[in-house]
Parts: C-alpha cells; structure tokens; sequence
C-alpha cells in the first residue's frame, strides 16, 4: 500500500511541477472560447443599431432582449424609455463584446471573469423575471438527477469556470502574464 501511495504522489506530484500554474488557467480560458466567446459576440451583434453608430444605437432587438416588459409596455418604441435604459443596454452589448475577448485574450483577466459573472447573474435574471422563463424545466434544480436545466445547471458550469479565473488568474499564457514580466525589470 505504502508503494502506491508514493507512486501515487511521485507522479502527481511531476504533474503539478510541470503543468500547475499555466495548464489549468490556460484550459479554463480554452473552455470559455470554446463553448461561450461566439456565444455572447452573437448575442453582442444582435443588438448593435444600423451604421457605424450602432455601437450606440441598440436595436429595438437589444431593448426586447434586455428591457422586455418595459419595452412592451412602451408599445415596442424605445424611444419612449429612459436615458439609464439606454445606458445599460450600451453598456450590456459591449460587455458582451469586450469581457469574453479579454478572458480569451488573458488580458485583465481576473476583472473580466468577475465581470462576466455579473453579467451571467444579470442575464439569468432577465430570463427568469423578464422573459418569464420560470418553469422548472428550465430553470433547473442542483441536486437532482437531471443535469440539463439551461440556467441553474448550465450556468453553474459557466460561473465555475468565470470562479476559477477569478481566483488563479490567466495563468502563464496570458498577456497578464506578459504584462507582469516586463513590469518587473521595470520596478527593479
């Protein structure tokens, strides 16, 4: 038994000196582009106005995603709501568009995940309160034998990945990394 526990700690022991501090960042980063960047630059376009300024000209689309039951009451203008609706609905499409790129980026990375997070909460909020999405069958229920609830159980994998770059960072293929090695000949 004694043989095996060292086999055991000998080989992941080899396996946390050489993959630990830049496999497992640069995988949850891989996992995030893979499943969730087009995702959300997707979701970005379609609320992104006609023209150049559609960068701050939502669509009638980006308010019926974001603001539904006040754009319905609104009779469908969005005209008729607030300068703050506005603000949130410019500032929702860019966080779409910039958060997921600068996690795939490894860029300010921890700030980002710890954005996304916001935005994933803010966005399964929505979904339940404005879009009414409320039945159980997508909602979903942790500890049940159903893995397939699109916002609890979907979502707790997104915000497990967001967590881990929050608390380790990009990791050594990153251009935080980068970043931080030219600041330091420069402070020394």
């Amino acid at each position: 038994m004694q043989a095996l526990l060292r086999l055991h700690n000998m080989v992941f022991d080899a396996l946390d000196r050489s993959a630990g501090t830049w496999l497992l960042p640069l995988l949850a980063r891989l996992t995030f582009a893979a499943t969730l960047l087009v995702y959300y630059w997707n979701s970005a376009s379609t609320k992104l106005g006609d023209g150049v300024l559609g960068l701050f000209r939502p669509s009638v689309g980006a308010y019926a995603q974001i603001f539904p039951q006040q754009l319905e009451a609104a009779g469908y203008d969005a005209g008729q709501l607030s300068i703050l609706h506005w603000l949130m609905v410019v500032a929702g499409t860019w966080a779409e568009f910039l958060l997921p790129a600068l996690i795939v980026l490894g860029l300010a990375t921890r700030l980002a995940a710890l954005g996304m997070i916001g935005f994933v909460t803010l966005q399964s909020l929505t979904d339940i309160y404005g879009h009414g999405q409320s039945d159980a069958a997508t909602i979903g229920a942790w500890f049940d034998r159903f893995p397939d609830g699109v916002i609890l159980d979907q979502r707790l994998f997104w915000g497990f990945t967001l967590a881990y770059l929050v608390v380790r960072g990009a990791g050594a293929v990153s251009l935080d990394a980068l970043l931080r090695q030219r600041a330091v000949p420069a402070m020394a």
